[in-house]
């Protein structure tokens, strides 16, 4: 991944409309963006003994996360050495071994190639090098991210301004609580990247949030982490659920007095962000698939408690949370339609759009394409 200038002049400016519906910048994204990107596949207690795996498909690769009978956690990509069939099918399962099903080609849990039919009929054959193509993998606590190529910096890295934040949640003990989820959108994966980040939005399109949040809620930006929050204020909500979970809401004792009723957002470049709620955490990713099309994924882990209170309020947090879901998805359907209007360039950001503002100016240095109001000639 290349350096990133902090030179923009194009900073007062958002990314031009025609990127956000063009399958030729999709190929340069893909090329640029998404392949020399960490991407977050799972957590460690996803696969907690050896043989579990997590499958991810990702910008055209499929990839699988294995735990090894050594306890180390490798990726790898999900396809055979010989003629390239698939070999793990679904999104988690277990294995012993991993054996293909077009020619039973059979591969350890570490990756090597251990097992031929009719070996001796391959006269190229080298066993010790047909083993599964291997991934780059990071851990950071507990966490298990994949990239496909290239270098730049580390999730640690990225996170590095943040880490003392984080530090207080127990990421490393957290267990998934409920499946992965998979929902469609037939928008652009930047139009859901800029809302997530986007707070100029809150106070107009959701009233639960300004409900909740009063009017604290915060954006910054660092260089690869965009940071959101907002604090519980003490005013009864007239929501239900939302006045329930004011209420209901349990003591967390290792967090500081400062977090036991903050909401937490941080969004990592490019494409995924952690939702850390004194309750729970959830991951969100935004897997492009097309030039319009996104694959929102996304599930929530907790730490062991079984306090009613605390069950109530993971409860009440879905609900909460779904309705912004919902309020999300009209808004992002309602600029990207806007977006392929040829009336609509680049609009101007504000000050306070810090994070659209980092966006932006990342985008434009790894694809100076994006500096212009139209597509060039040829795409």
């Amino acid at each position: 991944m290349n350096m990133i200038s902090n030179h923009d002049p194009l900073s007062d400016w958002g990314l031009p409309g025609w990127i956000y519906g063009s399958e030729r910048f999709f190929r340069e994204e893909r090329d640029k963006v998404f392949r020399p990107s960490w991407q977050i596949v799972c957590h460690l207690n996803d696969i907690p003994k050896a043989g579990d795996f997590h499958t991810f498909d990702f910008v055209g690769e499929s990839l699988v996360v294995v735990r090894g009978k050594d306890g180390r956690a490798r990726a790898f990509a999900n396809v055979c050495r010989h003629r390239g069939a698939r070999l793990l099918d679904g999104p988690t399962g277990r294995c012993g071994r991993i054996v293909c099903p077009y020619h039973a080609w059979t591969y350890d849990l570490e990756g090597r190639l251990i097992g031929v039919p009719m070996r001796d009929d391959y006269p190229a054959l080298d066993m010790a090098r047909e083993g599964l193509a291997r991934l780059d993998t990071e851990i950071w606590r507990g966490f298990v991210f994949v990239r496909l190529e290239g270098d730049g910096p580390s999730v640690a890295q990225m996170m590095g301004p943040y880490e003392h934040e984080v530090a207080h949640y127990r990421f490393e003990d957290l267990q998934p609580f409920g499946r992965v989820t998979l929902r469609p959108r037939d928008v652009n994966w930047k139009n859901i990247s800029d809302n997530y980040s986007d707070g100029l939005h809150i106070p107009i399109a959701h009233p639960g949030l300004t409900r909740l949040f009063g009017k604290g809620y915060g954006v910054e930006a660092e260089t690869w982490v965009d940071k959101m929050w907002g604090q519980l204020i003490d005013e009864p909500s007239n929501n239900p659920s939302e006045r329930l979970y004011q209420d209901i809401l349990p003591d967390v004792p290792h967090l500081p007095e400062d977090r036991k009723r903050l909401w937490t957002y941080f969004k990592l470049w490019p494409n995924f962000a952690f939702d850390i709620y004194p309750d729970q955490v959830d991951f969100m990713q935004f897997i492009p698939v097309s030039a319009t099309q996104t694959m929102i994924r996304e599930i929530a882990y907790a730490l062991p408690d079984e306090r009613r209170e605390m069950k109530a309020a993971r409860y009440l947090n879905w609900r909460i949370n779904r309705q912004v879901n919902a309020e999300d998805t009209e808004l992002v359907a309602r600029v990207q339609q806007g977006m392929a209007s040829r009336t609509f360039t680049a609009g101007p950001l504000a000050t306070s759009e810090v994070s659209l503002r980092s966006f932006g100016r990342k985008l434009r240095a790894l694809i100076p394409e994006s500096r212009l109001p139209r597509p060039p000639e040829g795409w």
